[in-house]
């Protein structure tokens, strides 16, 4: 299994210089004096030049230098504003970066010093006799019962029962099985229809009276509505407290 690699060298990188740099000089890293960074940094690079460094790792500096370079003349321009009318600050963006890689800088610390923590950790292999690991222990039921009696336990026996009854709800336990009533639709309709055809005129509440549940009464309700929407009946109340009187059209012959 290979080990875990972190590469934490000092100056790895441009940021890690900056925040050296920032910690140095213990300046607020949202309010870095670019004028004082800079020179520093460039003084950095020129040190740069006598040791043996790749082209890459050069490159990603010089980049840095322009950067802050580009940064410090913008600081002495006037200050450009946003759409909101707030002013710019040129730093924004190297700020956001080096907290950024601060952040990943010391992630990668703490996975060092625990990769360090779980090297320390050995493992032993089970060495334990399979006649031990298999042992069972002989039960010394009196010991298990105790001092528990008979009388005892039905004492517990009637305590749970009790706890039991206490959990049932006197009220909607009483409550009985509600059942889904079901009623040939079909059948209920030509029923009507052929009491329309035979009695022509009659009672809307004599035709109620025949319904056996509240439900044969819906369905009845609905296809006397359903015949007057058809134009097969109408509906006549002299007034408010008299009976509607269902009155079958003449050329009404009950077939659908």
């Amino acid at each position: 299994m290979s080990e875990l690699e972190f590469k934490l060298e000092k100056f790895e990188g441009p940021l890690d210089l900056l925040l050296h740099l920032i910690d140095k000089n213990k300046v607020d890293i949202y309010d870095i004096p670019i004028s004082l960074i800079t020179e520093q940094y460039m003084e950095y690079l020129e040190a740069l030049k006598e040791d043996d460094y790749d082209m890459d790792t050069m490159s990603e500096f010089l980049v840095m230098a322009s950067t802050l370079l580009d940064i410090k003349c913008r600081m002495l321009l006037p200050k450009e504003k946003n759409e909101e009318g707030e002013e710019i600050d040129p730093r924004t963006e190297l700020v956001q970066r080096l907290l950024e890689y601060k952040i990943y800088k010391y992630a990668s610390l703490e996975l060092r010093d625990m990769s360090m923590d779980a090297s320390r950790a050995l493992y032993k292999q089970s060495s334990m006799p399979d006649e031990i690991l298999h042992m069972e222990t002989p039960i010394d039921y009196s010991t298990l019962i105790g001092d528990t009696t008979l009388k005892k336990l039905n004492s517990i026996f009637d305590e749970l029962m009790k706890r039991q009854e206490d959990k049932i709800d006197p009220v909607r336990s009483k409550f009985g099985t509600i059942e889904k009533e079901e009623i040939d639709t079909e059948a209920k309709v030509q029923h009507i229809r052929e009491f329309a055809r035979n009695h022509r005129r009659f009672s809307f509440r004599d035709l109620l009276t025949q319904a056996s549940s509240k439900a044969e009464i819906i369905v009845s309700f609905l296809c006397i509505l359903e015949m007057m929407k058809n134009g097969e009946i109408t509906a006549e109340q002299s007034d408010i407290d008299s009976d509607i009187e269902i009155v079958v059209k003449e050329d009404f012959d009950g077939d659908k």
